[in-house]
């Protein structure tokens, strides 16, 4: 009874993920293209939902930019709420190729290994990776982008808006990636105030609406009055406008879900990046990368201030922002020193791509810890 009940269980789990696996409009395989051949079918696979109002809608808003920019040429497909385990990647995106994919878009970083499996197993179909750093030179490759540009433009923002010098930020895991923003961040902020500090919480998840509105809480309870944050809902943004702050957001523009608080968002446009490597698929010229979107190229940017942000803000950005796209402004340029007084980086030097991903360190004027 037991066997039986297993095996009816995992047909049903079956079952959930083909009906969960959508596609985004209601092309069938049958649709041709001017040329009459098949559009080609991308899939995506999103750790959140479409609707999070962050880095899911981000990611997804960048799906239907594909769709527009490339019609009748491509068909996409998205499964929501994968599961960073290997078992569930792998039978969402097992599904999605049943269905047609020849390409995937795997948009979390605990999707890495279960991707870098599947590439062994279906040499055929193209897999690329959101934020990771494994990759073959076959049919697997990554991206990710310079976030720390738009980071440091928002901690300018940040800096000039803050009354309490107490700035808040919520983390999602210790990690290079969240270390680099966090810096990033304080140093933009650090730039126009050198009196405010920035305090960071852990919530130890990616997505989790209570942990980050919680952690947000604690943050504005001791003396925080303007919150920054990268994790993926609009929960801090929440908080901060229920106690009379101000929040600078992430991913996508959540302006409607904290208008009295929100001032700003380090941004992605995700479908520069599917644009460009789809119509390299399609016309045969594409090779696994490790691609590194920047403002200059419109991967990443800071959103338009809004009505929240302080007056002064705008000048500064836009001549910092200038700068950035020049190449005549670098991030992480000495001096720089680490939370224990160190320099890290110092005076003149400014740190490459792969010297930024191995910071392991937070900056003074951050009070929080690397664990």
């Amino acid at each position: 009874m037991k066997k039986i009940f297993s095996i009816f269980a995992v047909m049903m789990c079956t079952l959930f993920l083909m009906v969960g696996c959508s596609a985004s409009n209601d092309k069938t395989s049958d649709t041709k293209t001017s040329d009459g051949s098949e559009p080609i079918k991308v899939g995506f696979l999103y750790i959140g939902h479409i609707n999070d109002g962050g880095f899911t809608q981000a990611h997804d808003k960048g799906r239907l930019a594909l769709e527009e920019n490339l019609k009748g040429k491509v068909e996409t497909l998205y499964q929501e709420g994968v599961a960073e385990n290997t078992q569930d990647v792998k039978n969402s995106a097992k599904i999605m190729i049943d269905q047609g994919a020849s390409v995937i878009f795997a948009t979390s970083f605990g999707f890495m290994d279960a991707i870098e499996e599947l590439s062994k197993e279906y040499p055929d179909v193209k897999f690329i990776h959101f934020s990771g750093y494994k990759m073959n030179d076959t049919n697997f490759g990554n991206y990710f982008g310079a976030m720390e540009e738009p980071r440091y433009l928002s901690g300018i923002v940040a800096g000039l808006k803050t009354k309490s010098n107490k700035i808040g930020f919520v983390g999602a895991f210790p990690l290079p990636e969240l270390f680099i923003s966090i810096n990033s961040f304080t140093l933009g902020v650090k730039s126009v105030n050198p009196d405010a500090t920035v305090q960071v919480v852990w919530t130890n998840s990616w997505y989790d609406p209570a942990k980050e509105k919680e952690a947000a809480d604690a943050l504005l309870a001791a003396g925080c009055d303007v919150l920054a944050q990268h994790c993926d809902t609009t929960g801090p943004q929440v908080a901060a406008e229920e106690k009379n702050a101000f929040a600078i957001g992430y991913n996508s523009d959540s302006y409607d879900s904290a208008p009295k608080a929100f001032m700003t968002a380090p941004i992605w446009n995700h479908g520069v990046f599917y644009t460009k490597t789809v119509e390299e698929i399609l016309n045969g010229t594409w090779k696994p990368e490790s691609y590194y979107g920047n403002i200059a190229d419109g991967y990443v940017d800071l959103l338009p201030l809004t009505e929240n942000a302080p007056e002064e803000a705008k000048a500064k950005v836009d001549e910092i922002k200038a700068k950035m796209v020049s190449g005549d402004f670098k991030v992480f340029t000495g001096p720089i020193k680490n939370q224990a007084g160190e320099v890290v980086v110092e005076e003149g030097k400014s740190l490459n791509r792969e010297e930024i991903w191995k910071i392991d360190y937070l900056v003074d004027g951050v009070i929080g810890t690397t664990k």
